[in-house]
């Protein structure tokens, strides 16, 4: 996808499809955007009136110029009201103009920014072009030839205001299309079917992104595992004919210059999750080939961290797995130490995320960073209490919380602080280990968060639970059913953020 900039007249604009924002509360001022010829104007305002365009979110309005002008079509797409759209919905707004492109065959496409200060239409520039080829993700590598329909889109033009300020636009496009790379190699991972990703070929994978970027790669074998004490992501792995695999890329700043802060990033890995002895029911476990979208998430973040040029020092951890049947499955009942001793006792053998998480956890806590930060889909409970769109956030330093939220905002991903709170650690209690894997049905996702808390000793941790957002039912603006890489760029933003 080629992306260009254009600044200037709007009629000269030789493409298939223009796309103009208008709000709903502001709805006179989109008239100077189209008012590049007085008939169509003219025209516009007819259709308007005829169609009840209001401007209202998701709205759309379609004429074509009859080459009056260069643009073939004009697409005018509605925002809603202006109080109400934030910077980041410029990605959706783009998905709209794509969907459009897509059923009338465009091959190019030229959309115009929403109205913001300056500041903001720097960032909105970036969301556009993410939304545009976001938008355009579809995983058919599985499809046969006459089922893939390709976009035929081959190039994107921002529309820059006249009174465009900030840095040069292609530097944030450049920012764009990283991240964008970044979140489709996580939605890449959390859609292969878990016969194709094993945890053996999930460490391949990260061994090939830490070659085309330049990081450090440690993978570790069941033999090596067993070494680091790791007899919780044994035990989960246990009822699997697939090894597991640890693995533990390194992003170091270039320079003689010393990191200014190191940070460890926690992926859940289990590329298939049966419940294990606690089977889960047929549909409950139709989608579990994502439940390593955590360390989909972390690679992707990690992927594109040598690209920014970060200076502070990051590590992304997985404890790769499936958690399947066997003879050699662990069992209710069973007592298992983790790396840091403490003992748990299994009380439900499909809670195992946690246990995987926690010896990865204490890996992470070895290396002595200034802050841990684990991603995982770890619970239903969490999407019972939020939803299907929005992660819980949990940790122990408030104001780590909250830089983390606001990265959250700034990257247009739905996150919502939960507490952690210690009455309901006595739901962890067991009179014949340290620790039991689970707690009671209430406070589902704040026990499992309490759990691994006992894990990370006194570093400063931050808990993300992406079971709802990681995995889309269907289709919505820029985000694909199935994966959609959720996570990615509230690290990276997050990452860029603490680097001083």
């Amino acid at each position: 996808m080629k992306i260009d900039f254009h600044s200037g007249g709007l009629g000269e604009l030789e493409v298939d499809l223009l796309a103009v924002s208008a709000f709903e509360d502001a709805l006179a001022e989109a008239r100077p955007l189209v008012a590049i010829d007085e008939a169509l104007d003219g025209l516009l305002t007819t259709l308007r009136e005829e169609e009840g365009f209001e401007a209202k979110e998701d709205q759309t309005l379609l004429v074509h110029t009859q080459g009056r002008i260069k643009p073939k079509r004009i697409l005018v797409i509605g925002l809603g009201k202006r109080q109400d759209f934030l910077v980041p919905e410029t990605r959706r707004y783009a998905s709209t103009a794509i969907a459009v492109a897509r059923s009338c065959q465009a091959r190019s496409l030229a959309a115009t920014l929403p109205a913001f200060d300056a500041l903001a239409t720097e960032r909105a520039t970036q969301f556009l072009v993410e939304g545009v080829l976001l938008s355009l993700y579809r995983f058919d590598r599985h499809l046969s030839e006459e089922r893939r329909r390709p976009a035929k889109l081959a190039t994107a033009t921002v529309v820059l205001p006249d009174e465009y300020k900030g840095v040069p636009p292609h530097l944030a496009a450049s920012r764009a299309q990283i991240l964008a790379e970044a979140v489709v190699l996580a939605r890449d991972l959390t859609n292969q079917p878990a016969n194709e990703l094993t945890p053996t070929k999930l460490a391949e994978c990260a061994a090939g992104i830490a070659k085309d970027r330049g990081l450090e790669c440690k993978i570790l074998t069941p033999r090596e595992i067993e070494r680091s004490r790791m007899r919780l992501l044994l035990a989960v792995a246990g009822g699997s004919d697939e090894e597991p695999r640890f693995i533990h890329l390194t992003y170091r700043p270039k320079g003689k210059e010393k990191a200014q802060r190191k940070i460890v990033l926690v992926g859940k890995g289990v590329t298939f999750d049966s419940g294990g002895l606690s089977l889960k029911q047929t549909a409950n476990m139709v989608d579990m080939k994502g439940d390593m979208a955590g360390a989909a998430a972390v690679l992707g973040a990690i992927s594109a961290v040598p690209s920014l040029g970060l200076k502070c020092e990051v590590h992304a951890l997985i404890a790769a797995t499936e958690n399947m049947v066997s003879g050699a499955a662990y069992r209710v009942g069973d007592i298992i130490a983790g790396i840091n001793g403490k003992s748990v006792e299994i009380v439900n053998t499909d809670a195992e995320g946690r246990l995987t998480m926690a010896d990865a956890l204490c890996y992470g806590v070895k290396l002595k960073p200034d802050e841990l930060i684990d991603v995982a889909t770890l619970t239903g409970a969490c999407m019972v209490a939020l939803g299907p769109h929005t992660a819980g956030v949990m940790g122990t330093d408030y104001t780590r919380v909250e830089h983390f939220m606001a990265a959250a905002r700034r990257a247009g991903e739905d996150m919502w602080h939960l507490p952690l709170p210690k009455r309901l650690k006595s739901q962890l209690e067991s009179p014949i280990a340290d620790l039991k894997n689970s707690g009671e049905r209430w406070g589902g996702a704040l026990t499992a968060g309490l759990f691994l808390q006992e894990f990370v000793d006194e570093i400063p941790w931050i808990h993300v639970d992406i079971a709802g957002p990681s995995f889309a039912e269907k289709e919505w603006a820029y985000m694909p059913r199935g994966g959609t890489g959720f996570g990615v760029a509230t690290l990276v933003e997050y990452l860029s953020s603490r680097d001083g």
